[in-house]
């Protein structure tokens, strides 16, 4: 059974893993409390009073609370961040410890609150429409004193990918297409709107938009659409699925 875990593990980088790094792994991975996952999404203390109006005021219409846990019946969904995209698969937190164990997010990448990416995003199901409250830091500067291009692009991928994997299931880019209409001051609070367009097949359709809180503003507009890739996540599962036996069984 170990030799085969190892196998199918060892298939994410290329290369066999031998018994003795299983039998590690084994051990540490009894120690992984799923629970511990950290959402980089909730509120701390570089939020701005408007950055957390704007949460409170969408997370007052979720559908659970995100402190109580306790069911409510809001038509809005706060959608957690992590470090790492694997960790929303089943078994991720135990396969991130795994592959790439030093790899992280992009956004979720440097330590220091409210220094470069400050955003939570929020998800209606009924409505298949996902808003996120942004508020880019110091270290995302393009031209002085306003947002780099390249972070709100960024940005506008993570939302509609967001959107269309919470749609159609575990998606990657194909196309982005996005029209800047006027710079975003740094430390600013913006919204990101993002709605479905259409699904044809394997491809969701996204519409996007950038605005000022009260949406008198659009800073950016764009389009993006997204493939469905099952592949990863399947191995992931998979993986999980067979670790978690072996550890069970001794």
């Amino acid at each position: 059974m170990l030799a085969h875990i190892a196998r199918r593990i060892g298939h994410f980088h290329g290369h066999q893993i031998s018994s003795a790094i299983l039998r590690r792994m084994r051990a540490s991975l009894k120690t992984i409390n799923p629970i511990s996952l950290q959402d980089f999404s909730q509120p701390n203390p570089s939020w701005s009073p408007e950055m957390r109006k704007f949460y409170d005021h969408y997370n007052a219409q979720c559908d659970t609370d995100t402190e109580t846990y306790e069911n409510k019946t809001g038509p809005w969904r706060k959608l957690p961040s992590y470090n790492r995209s694997i960790k929303h698969a089943t078994g991720g937190i135990y396969i991130s410890k795994l592959i790439q164990a030093k790899a992280r997010l992009f956004t979720r990448s440097v330590n220091e609150q409210g220094a470069t990416f400050e955003y939570v995003a929020f998800f209606n199901k009924e409505e298949k429409i996902c808003i996120c409250l942004f508020q880019p830091g110091h270290l995302l500067e393009g031209a002085p004193g306003h947002v780099h291009g390249g972070a709100i692009a960024t940005m506008i991928d993570t939302v509609t990918g967001t959107l269309a994997g919470y749609l159609s299931g575990p998606s990657v880019t194909a196309n982005l297409n996005i029209n800047y209409r006027s710079p975003v001051p740094l430390g600013s609070v913006v919204i990101i709107h993002c709605a479905l367009d259409r699904i044809e097949g394997r491809k969701t359709f996204i519409t996007c938009k950038v605005t000022s809180t009260d949406e008198s503003k659009v800073y950016t507009e764009a389009t993006a659409d997204a493939s469905i890739r099952y592949v990863l996540y399947y191995k992931i599962t998979v993986a999980h699925s067979h670790l978690i036996s072996a550890i069970q069984s001794k």
